[in-house]
């Protein structure tokens, strides 16, 4: 009797670990560009403020997209920027579920290189597209959080002109998993 306990106890926790484990899988997000941690390639720099990158957005792959998932979104931010807030340097959102990766240079202004539907909003550069990485000279190398968000909505609804600090409001409003993707870029001196 004992035995059949233990065993019925161990089956039990093996089936409620297992479908805990698959629920909380998160969204993996990838790319050919750099790799976790890695530098950023002067191809994604930014091509102004003293930076002479093609200011190209990386490419981007995500897998383990949650059930429910009507919508995407993706940004792209920078904690160490020496503003007090941070930098925004790309948002899209309103991305069809069914998508499962961007392309280099999907960030283009006209937004011509990003799926049907997906929308960008306006960075702390002051207009829509990727802005790549162009820390001041000097600083130690700063942080590009790249992040896809899966959203319970199919649109999020926010004013065409809104900040990256409003749609982020409404992306974490609706999340219901994510993915991230840390690079690493720093100017000398």
């Amino acid at each position: 009797m004992r035995r059949a306990l233990v065993l019925a106890g161990v089956l039990l926790m093996m089936v409620t670990t297992g479908a805990y484990a698959h629920r909380m899988m998160k969204l993996k997000l990838t790319s050919t560009a750099f790799r976790y941690g890695g530098t950023i390639k002067n191809e994604n720099v930014f091509s102004g403020f003293g930076c002479s990158g093609k200011n190209t957005s990386p490419e981007l792959r995500w897998f383990r997209v949650p059930k429910g998932t009507k919508s995407l979104a993706l940004t792209a931010y920078d904690p160490d920027a020496p503003t007090g807030s941070g930098w925004w340097h790309w948002v899209v959102y309103n991305i069809p579920p069914t998508v499962s990766s961007l392309p280099a240079g999907a960030g283009t202004a006209d937004g011509k290189g990003l799926p049907v539907g997906a929308v960008q909003g306006t960075t702390d550069f002051g207009s829509p597209g990727y802005g790549g990485p162009c820390p001041p000279k000097g600083d130690r190398p700063h942080h590009y959080i790249f992040t896809v968000y899966a959203l319970k909505t199919d649109k999020l609804s926010v004013p065409k002109n809104a900040s990256p600090a409003l749609i982020g409001y409404f992306i974490h409003a609706n999340m219901i998993g994510k993915g991230v993707l840390v690079g690493r870029y720093g100017r000398k001196k």
